[in-house]
């Protein structure tokens, strides 16, 4: 049924002029290897849409559709924007290249962690794990998604013990380091609240959850912007939508907008972790976030060329499930541009948390001399790695740890066109 027919009651010629603002359905493909399934193009005039608030944009695209009857199951894959549209959204409040300079660090992936056990901890000992991390090599330790201000642990004991540990590990170390404080919270105003207090400290990012909302989401990134504050957004809440092939919305609508209302990180996947991830999809994902024009690919199921008109790029954060053992895997596949957060790979350490995130930073440094010295780094990778052991007394225990543990399951949410060769004739 297409969307002319599910509309029609709505619109009379008498009241509006129809032919210009109902949707339009201009063509529909079936879906490879799937029976009795279609893709389904739908344009919408511009004029729909309030200028820069992806709260009216979503209200429109996912709103009462996916609950009618004569739908039996729809999915959101992709969407392209107007370039005089996308001109309406502040983008990233900082993006790929400020923060880059703000952190002084160029050439690799930056390194984080997700504090553990991420519930139940006091203050001080909570700090303890953040000075750890860091002065062991790590760029950023983290919030998780859950960690707001609990009975036994209110959020400025948190956030002070916090920036505690990473200004001692920054003048330990020499280096620029950060904590991603979460400012989630009930209201917008406790969330203000909270964000102020990390910008009156001295955090140079803060942190907030996808379930606050869309609106919530641009107001945060507003502020950061105005208040030159790094946003880090944890994806929380997005598999309940996103993971399942025949119904909800494909992650990468959610990379475009989360592009859009302004956050700087998003989580995105890492391929070899333990959360969703076919390499495919998540490759899509990451040029989604980074591309500043991206080309139709259906294999990474990019459906639309899409001129970014000069918006920011967002950050990629793998996270979920990483070790250092998988790290010439995660540079093939991830690149430079993104956050690779070792949470149990560093805090799990027999040696300690300090001696986890050295064990981190000295396998992404050596794989990534090897990669810049022209060696063949994906097959070397698990050598090249033993050879920096030697020296390295933490990165050898952790290999000898982690190097049975994988996550291989199959992937719900796979590309729906394979790769196929050419054969020349």
């Amino acid at each position: 049924m297409s969307l002319q027919q599910l509309h029609g009651p709505l619109w009379t010629d008498l009241l509006t002029a129809c032919d210009l603002y109902r949707a339009k359905a201009y063509r529909v493909d079936p879906v490879p290897s799937a029976a009795d399934v279609y893709f389904c193009y739908i344009a919408y005039d511009i004029d729909l849409f309030e200028e820069g608030s992806l709260a009216n944009l979503t209200a429109s695209i996912i709103g009462n559709i996916f609950g009618f009857k004569a739908v039996k199951a729809l999915r959101l894959e992709d969407m392209r924007f107007p370039y005089a549209l996308l001109k309406t959204y502040q983008g990233p409040a900082c993006g790929l290249v400020v923060e880059r300079e703000r952190m002084d660090k160029y050439g690799r992936p930056l390194l984080g962690a997700t504090v553990k056990p991420k519930l139940g901890l006091s203050g001080k000992n909570y700090g303890r794990v953040v000075f750890e991390g860091l002065k062991g090599g790590l760029d950023f330790l983290k919030d998780d998604e859950n960690i707001n201000s609990q009975p036994f642990m209110r959020y400025r004991e948190r956030f002070l013990y916090s920036i505690e540990g990473v200004n001692h590990s920054a003048a330990l170390t020499g280096e620029v380091k950060g904590h991603y404080l979460n400012a989630t919270a009930a209201t917008m105003e406790d969330m203000y609240e909270r964000a102020d207090f990390c910008s009156q400290i001295g955090s140079i990012i803060v942190m907030i959850d996808l379930v606050i909302g869309y609106t919530a989401i641009q107001s945060m990134a507003y502020w950061c912007r105005k208040n030159d504050m790094i946003l880090h957004l944890h994806r929380a809440g997005n598999s309940t939508y996103s993971r399942q092939k025949n119904h909800g919305m494909n992650f990468r609508v959610i990379c475009k907008w989360m592009r859009m209302a302004g956050v700087d990180h998003i989580h995105a996947g890492t391929v070899v972790g333990k959360l969703e991830g076919d390499p495919l999809m998540i490759k899509g994902f990451y040029n989604t976030l980074l591309d500043t024009k991206s080309d139709v690919n259906l294999p990474e199921g990019l459906f639309f060329a899409q001129d970014w008109a000069s918006l920011r790029k967002c950050v990629p954060v793998a996270s979920g499930g990483i070790h250092c053992g998988q790290m010439h895997q995660l540079i093939n596949y991830l690149g430079d541009d993104c956050v690779m957060q070792f949470g149990g790979g560093t805090i799990g350490h027999p040696d300690g948390i300090q001696a986890g995130a050295t064990a981190n930073r000295v396998a992404l440094e050596c794989m990534v001399l090897a990669r810049n010295e022209g060696r063949d780094y994906i097959n070397e990778g698990p050598q090249i790695l033993r050879d920096a052991a030697k020296t390295c007394g933490p990165l050898q225990t952790a290999l000898d740890l982690w190097k049975d543990i994988t996550f291989n399951y199959a992937s719900t949410d796979t590309a729906d066109f394979a790769e196929t060769a050419t054969a020349n004739v």
